[in-house]
């Protein structure tokens, strides 16, 4: 009976990279979730915020809802759009999504 138990104590060996290899796997899915979601998504949301600091009065702009017009005011969290002559609305700055080049809306 002792020869068992001293036969199974000494049948168990350790593998070193046994633990890491299980976990491969899924670190590699994070690298490749990384580089293909959240990588481009940090830079899309880096290159908004520089466009919104970057607004100054006279900017054609289109926001995310579709409305293009110039900017009259420029405040802390909201612009001033004029969409029409005489015609003015308040926009929150996140929803700005382009800047055109100057003279852009007299073609539309």
């Amino acid at each position: 009976m002792i020869s068992l138990a001293h036969a199974q104590a000494a049948g168990a060996a350790a593998d070193p990279t046994g633990g890491l290899m299980q976990f491969m796997p899924m670190i590699l899915l994070f690298v490749v979730f990384w580089f293909l979601l959240i990588r481009p998504q940090m830079k899309k949301a880096k290159e908004h915020r520089t466009l919104i600091a970057a607004l100054q009065k006279g900017d054609e702009i289109v926001t995310s809802g579709g409305l293009a017009g110039r900017i009259t005011k420029v405040g802390e969290a909201y612009v001033n759009l004029e969409i029409a002559e005489g015609t003015e609305v308040i926009v929150q700055k996140p929803a700005i999504g382009m800047v055109l080049p100057k003279g852009t809306l007299k073609s539309l």
